[in-house]
């Protein structure tokens, strides 16, 4: 399949990915391409864990990007079905990027990504340096060369290694024409002004644990997770004055963690419904009313049944 590039008028279109190990950048790189926020970020590493995609809309291409959770060595059922998710999604789009944060070094983490990326053949791969404005252009010309060693060592083969900075949008662009000069001809995939596939409801549902996480620095982030109950605009409101009405269920496992996600009398979690709702009216454009209640489902990490339940 050669591709000929003397025809600039064809249309291009197709998927990336992300990865890396939790907190390497990949969700603010995402919405930094994207040019909004769609991805769920938090100062807590490993919050991401449904498959979002972010759509970059352009008049040559449209690429889709697919941001997978955090590959890391499993510890639970869940961490398994995380890792499978992520297997899947390689195999399925056209570039994989692996994201290197230049101000770490590359550890055994990102030496696990890539002995898991060596056995998918097809895909096209990157190599991103995220986070350059962290560093200085000496340690960053270190890190590139730290990365090219691994790759070697390993057996991948990167199409190129670009360094980027999501903050201040250094490369983003250049990153962006580098993808989409690797992607297959074809049509639109998803239809103009399409920033995600993903359901309101899990939007919401992110931005609502997005929230919750938000603070509790002690808790495991992964024994929190959301599930809207119901979500439906108010009847009987004039059409000028829409109220979307949310009722959501944030599940934890424990006595002591529904504790800390309520707070002394209350304070917590109505700090989490504001943040939230602020979140969901910015992204979704209505007025939101929020009705939150926290659960305990004990254990439901390990158990399939409940891991089901809440849509793993």
């Amino acid at each position: 399949m050669g591709r000929v590039a003397e025809h600039p008028d064809t249309f291009r279109s197709g998927f990336a990915c992300f990865v890396g190990r939790p907190n390497a950048g990949k969700s603010t790189l995402t919405n930094a391409m994207v040019g909004s926020k769609v991805v769920i970020t938090s100062s807590k590493p490993q919050t991401t864990r449904t498959v979002v995609r972010g759509i970059v809309n352009r008049d040559d291409a449209q690429l889709v990007l697919v941001d997978t959770p955090g590959l890391h060595r499993p510890r639970t059922l869940l961490g398994e079905r995380l890792n499978d998710l992520v297997r899947t999604t390689w195999a399925e789009v056209d570039i994989v990027a692996v994201c290197f944060p230049a101000d770490e070094k590359p550890g055994p983490g990102d030496r696990f990504i890539l002995t898991e990326l060596a056995k998918v053949r097809r895909t096209v791969k990157f190599a991103v340096a995220t986070k350059t404005d962290l560093v200085t252009p000496e340690q960053l010309a270190a890190h590139l060369l730290a990365i090219q060693a691994l790759a070697d060592d390993l057996g991948v083969e990167f199409a190129e290694i670009v360094p980027v900075s999501a903050k201040s949008g250094d490369q983003v662009g250049l990153l962006a024409d580098l993808f989409v000069g690797r992607l297959p001809e074809g049509p639109q995939l998803y239809p103009d002004g399409e920033l995600s596939d993903a359901p309101e409801e899990n939007i919401a549902a992110e931005l609502i644990r997005e929230a919750a996480l938000e603070g509790v620095r002690d808790e495991l982030p992964h024994s929190i997770a959301v599930v809207v109950e119901e979500m439906a605009l108010k009847p009987d409101r004039p059409a000028d004055k829409p109220l979307l009405v949310i009722h959501a269920s944030l599940y934890v496992e424990r006595d002591s963690q529904k504790g800390i996600v309520i707070g002394h009398r209350g304070a917590r979690l109505r700090e989490v419904g504001t943040a939230a709702r602020k979140q969901i009216e910015a992204i979704l454009g209505t007025p939101v009313y929020l009705d939150l209640h926290v659960k305990i489902a004990k254990d439901w990490q390990r158990d399939p049944r409940q891991l089901r339940k809440l849509g793993f």
